[in-house]
């Protein structure tokens, strides 16, 4: 005579009784019932989430020889439980996350939630975001060869997971679409996903509301690779978070890579469960730190060049010295620079450069006076400093003094009566000494160079 589910199930708990102690069945098999036994699926009901996760951690391979043996060998393996205690509407089932009992030797676990058939899979990766131009240095440099070593090989499941962690700006989202792009040019069959933890709260906040919750939850234990984007987005979203533990459990299990992304290690994301920061630990957690100065100075190389931005290797260096922030300020700046430019039939020169900077951040520089600029434009025309102070009428000597006229007044913020006491000159000379200089400057190219060339070596401190 067929036995029924029940004596089946029954079985199970007769082997799984025989070989554990008393204390730890009872403790952790007894509460559990057969929920169902349909098309070779076995339905557990337990009492909690942490029922599953400690079943998993402790007794999976017991649990799935006994299925295996009693159920037979192709059974799958589902959790029933409340996401809500004692609130049936929040009711979900969820696969076993251990490798499947009923693998046969040499074949991959199956997975019930794959498409059968080729359909469109969107990955939701930026074309844009590619390893080709995200630019590097010892800043990132360990960042972006585990990123590379991971994209390079999809088989590569020593940084699994991998967290990245850094401030807003750093590169951390670029990184992991360049780590997707690279799996998908390798292996496009493979269902990569990026999301944002924003979204993936909104999504679950959907299904829960639709009733679709298990279809939420095997869509993502179906993905082969998970790039979660801004983890800390879910601390305090409980619901959330414990859906996502079991994801992340099914796919680290089934030996599919996760990718994680924080502003803060993982050691400080408050409100978030020990277990599943626990979990986040597992493979690599690595830093991206603030932009370092060559990284800076390549990433707005990158970008004029990009753009065919005609900036001068001296206004990128300054702007590279004053926007230490962040990667993206740096793009703000350019695209602000480009903006202005346009609009005012310009090129993007030191002026410019500073006013664009000065209202998105706070100028490093030194503070500027007379002694300075005299020693700078000297230096610029490869004249004794001394010289600039005598009666010579001659050319070099003649230009480099107006030169320093018009520096002292722009940058050391001096009065025209105190430049002209300092180098033996009446307020006149003085005046008309910037005024020709001003004018000057709007068709002689020559000047213009060797302003930016004197501004750099005396602001850029």
């Amino acid at each position: 005579m067929e036995k029924t589910p029940l004596q089946l199930w029954d079985a199970c708990l007769k082997i799984i009784g025989d070989n554990i102690p008393s204390e730890q069945f009872d403790a952790w098999f007894r509460p559990i019932t057969l929920k169902s036994y349909v098309d070779g699926k076995v339905t557990l009901t337990v009492p909690t989430s942490f029922f599953v996760e400690y079943i998993e951690e402790r007794f999976s391979k017991l649990l799935g020889a006994a299925i295996k043996r009693v159920f037979g060998a192709e059974t799958k393996l589902f959790y029933h439980y409340n996401q809500v205690q004692n609130e049936p509407t929040t009711a979900v089932d969820i696969r076993s996350a251990a490798p499947s009992a009923a693998s046969k030797k040499g074949l991959p676990s199956a997975n019930p939630f794959n498409t059968p058939v080729q359909v469109p899979f969107d990955s939701q990766l930026n074309p844009r975001y590619t390893f080709d131009n995200y630019c590097g240095s010892e800043s990132n440099k360990i960042a972006l060869s585990i990123g590379k070593a991971i994209g390079g090989d999809p088989d590569n499941k020593t940084f699994n997971p991998l967290f990245i962690f850094g401030p807003s700006g750093v590169g951390k989202t670029h990184l992991m679409h360049a780590i997707g792009l690279s799996l998908k040019e390798s292996r496009p069959q493979l269902r990569v996903l990026y999301i944002s933890s924003r979204l993936f709260e909104s999504q679950f906040t959907v299904a829960s509301r639709n009733g679709r919750i298990n279809d939420f939850i095997h869509f993502y234990q179906s993905i082969d690779v998970l790039i979660i984007d801004d983890i800390q987005d879910l601390i305090d979203k409980e619901k959330t978070q414990n859906t996502f533990f079991h994801i992340f459990s099914h796919l680290h299990l089934n030996n599919k890579q996760i990718i994680i992304s924080s502003d803060c290690s993982p050691s400080m994301l408050k409100g978030m469960p020990e277990r599943l920061l626990t979990r986040m630990k597992w493979g690599m957690t690595v830093e991206l730190e603030r932009p370092d100065m060559n990284l800076r100075r390549n990433v707005l190389t990158r970008i004029a060049e990009q753009e065919g931005l005609p900036v001068s290797d001296d206004v990128l260096e300054f702007i590279a010295s004053n926007v230490t922030g962040s990667i993206r300020e740096l793009e703000g700046i350019m695209v602000s620079l480009v903006a202005r430019a346009a609009i005012l039939n310009r090129p993007i020169d030191f002026d410019l450069a500073r006013t664009v900077i000065s209202n998105a951040v706070k100028i490093n520089k030194k503070q500027i006076n007379f002694e300075m600029v005299t020693q700078s434009v000297s230096a610029h025309y490869n004249i004794e400093p001394d010289a600039i102070f005598t009666k010579s009428r001659k050319r070099e000597v003649s230009d480099a003094r107006q030169m320093v006229m018009y520096m002292a007044k722009k940058h050391a913020k001096m009065a025209l009566t105190a430049i002209g006491t300092r180098l033996s000159r009446t307020h006149a000379t003085v005046l008309y000494a910037c005024k020709s200089i001003e004018d000057r400057l709007l068709h002689e190219k020559q000047l213009q160079d060797d302003v930016n060339a004197i501004e750099k070596d005396f602001m850029k401190g």
